[in-house]
Protein backbone atom coordinates (compact mmCIF):
# COMPACT_ATOMS: atom_id res chain seq x y z
CA UNK A 1 0.00 0.00 0.00
CA UNK A 2 1.25 3.48 -0.82
CA UNK A 3 1.58 6.39 1.60
CA UNK A 4 0.38 9.85 0.57
CA UNK A 5 2.03 13.14 1.61
CA UNK A 6 1.48 16.83 0.81
CA UNK A 7 3.57 20.04 0.76
CA UNK A 8 2.75 23.66 1.53
CA UNK A 9 3.50 24.34 -2.15
CA UNK A 10 0.49 22.12 -3.05
CA UNK A 11 2.31 19.09 -4.39
CA UNK A 12 1.45 15.54 -3.43
CA UNK A 13 3.66 12.49 -3.37
CA UNK A 14 2.46 8.92 -3.22
CA UNK A 15 5.21 6.59 -2.04
CA UNK A 16 5.42 2.88 -2.72
CA UNK A 17 8.70 1.25 -1.75
CA UNK A 18 11.45 3.64 -2.84
CA UNK A 19 9.44 5.25 -5.67
CA UNK A 20 7.48 8.46 -5.28
CA UNK A 21 4.79 9.60 -7.73
CA UNK A 22 4.40 13.39 -7.72
CA UNK A 23 1.67 15.75 -8.89
CA UNK A 24 -0.14 18.92 -7.93
CA UNK A 25 -3.12 18.94 -5.60
CA UNK A 26 -6.74 19.61 -6.41
CA UNK A 27 -6.40 22.87 -4.44
CA UNK A 28 -3.57 23.95 -6.76
CA UNK A 29 -5.37 23.15 -10.01
CA UNK A 30 -8.55 24.95 -8.85
CA UNK A 31 -6.57 28.09 -8.06
CA UNK A 32 -4.50 27.92 -11.25
CA UNK A 33 -7.50 27.47 -13.52
CA UNK A 34 -7.47 25.74 -16.90
CA UNK A 35 -4.01 24.36 -17.60
CA UNK A 36 -2.66 24.93 -21.10
CA UNK A 37 0.98 23.77 -20.80
CA UNK A 38 3.00 21.29 -18.72
CA UNK A 39 6.79 20.98 -18.76
CA UNK A 40 8.25 17.91 -17.04
CA UNK A 41 11.80 17.07 -15.94
CA UNK A 42 13.96 14.75 -18.03
CA UNK A 43 14.29 11.12 -16.98
CA UNK A 44 17.59 10.57 -15.17
CA UNK A 45 17.70 14.06 -13.65
CA UNK A 46 18.67 14.12 -9.97
CA UNK A 47 16.76 16.79 -8.05
CA UNK A 48 17.20 17.94 -4.45
CA UNK A 49 14.23 18.35 -2.13
CA UNK A 50 12.53 21.73 -2.56
CA UNK A 51 14.01 22.43 -6.00
CA UNK A 52 11.98 23.20 -9.12
CA UNK A 53 11.27 20.11 -11.19
CA UNK A 54 8.40 21.00 -13.52
CA UNK A 55 6.21 23.88 -14.68
CA UNK A 56 2.45 24.01 -15.06
CA UNK A 57 0.95 26.94 -16.93
CA UNK A 58 -2.66 28.06 -16.94
CA UNK A 59 -4.50 30.88 -18.65
CA UNK A 60 -3.87 32.82 -15.40
CA UNK A 61 -0.23 32.09 -14.53
CA UNK A 62 2.75 29.79 -14.70
CA UNK A 63 3.70 27.92 -11.56
CA UNK A 64 6.76 25.89 -10.62
CA UNK A 65 6.31 22.38 -9.28
CA UNK A 66 8.83 21.58 -6.56
CA UNK A 67 10.18 18.19 -5.54
CA UNK A 68 8.94 17.21 -2.06
CA UNK A 69 11.92 14.85 -1.51
CA UNK A 70 15.30 14.34 -3.17
CA UNK A 71 15.64 11.72 -5.86
CA UNK A 72 16.20 10.74 -9.48
CA UNK A 73 13.44 11.09 -12.06
CA UNK A 74 12.61 7.64 -13.43
CA UNK A 75 9.41 8.31 -15.40
CA UNK A 76 7.29 11.19 -16.68
CA UNK A 77 3.61 11.26 -17.58
CA UNK A 78 3.61 12.19 -21.28
CA UNK A 79 -0.20 12.22 -21.29
CA UNK A 80 -0.28 15.49 -19.32
CA UNK A 81 2.19 17.09 -21.73
CA UNK A 82 -0.03 16.13 -24.67
CA UNK A 83 -3.23 17.14 -22.84
CA UNK A 84 -2.58 19.54 -19.91
CA UNK A 85 -6.33 19.69 -19.13
CA UNK A 86 -5.98 16.19 -17.64
CA UNK A 87 -4.44 17.86 -14.59
CA UNK A 88 -7.67 19.82 -14.08
CA UNK A 89 -9.73 16.65 -14.47
CA UNK A 90 -7.81 14.29 -12.15
CA UNK A 91 -4.87 16.08 -10.46
CA UNK A 92 -4.42 13.56 -7.65
CA UNK A 93 -4.80 10.48 -9.84
CA UNK A 94 -4.24 9.81 -13.54
CA UNK A 95 -2.68 13.26 -14.06
CA UNK A 96 0.43 12.59 -11.95
CA UNK A 97 3.43 14.46 -13.33
CA UNK A 98 6.55 12.37 -12.69
CA UNK A 99 8.03 9.55 -10.64
CA UNK A 100 11.32 9.51 -8.83
CA UNK A 101 13.46 7.06 -6.91
CA UNK A 102 13.82 8.48 -3.41
CA UNK A 103 17.36 9.33 -2.34
CA UNK A 104 16.50 9.83 1.36
CA UNK A 105 13.11 8.49 2.55
CA UNK A 106 13.57 10.25 5.91
CA UNK A 107 12.73 13.53 4.09
CA UNK A 108 9.10 12.35 4.02
CA UNK A 109 8.87 13.10 7.76
CA UNK A 110 8.73 16.83 6.97
CA UNK A 111 5.59 16.50 4.84
CA UNK A 112 1.89 16.60 5.79
CA UNK A 113 -0.75 13.88 5.68
CA UNK A 114 -4.12 14.67 4.04
CA UNK A 115 -5.72 15.87 7.30
CA UNK A 116 -2.87 18.28 8.06
CA UNK A 117 -2.86 19.49 4.44
CA UNK A 118 -6.63 20.17 4.53
CA UNK A 119 -6.17 22.13 7.76
CA UNK A 120 -3.35 24.11 6.12
CA UNK A 121 -5.50 24.89 3.06
CA UNK A 122 -8.32 26.08 5.34
CA UNK A 123 -5.98 28.76 6.72
CA UNK A 124 -5.49 30.09 3.18
CA UNK A 125 -9.15 30.74 2.42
Amino acid sequence: MSALYFTKDHEWISVEGDVGTIGITDYAQVHLGDLVFVELPEVGRKIASGKEAAVVESVKAASDVFVPVSGEVIEVNKAVVDKPALVNENPEGAAWLFKLRLADPSELKGLMDRKAYQAYCNTLE
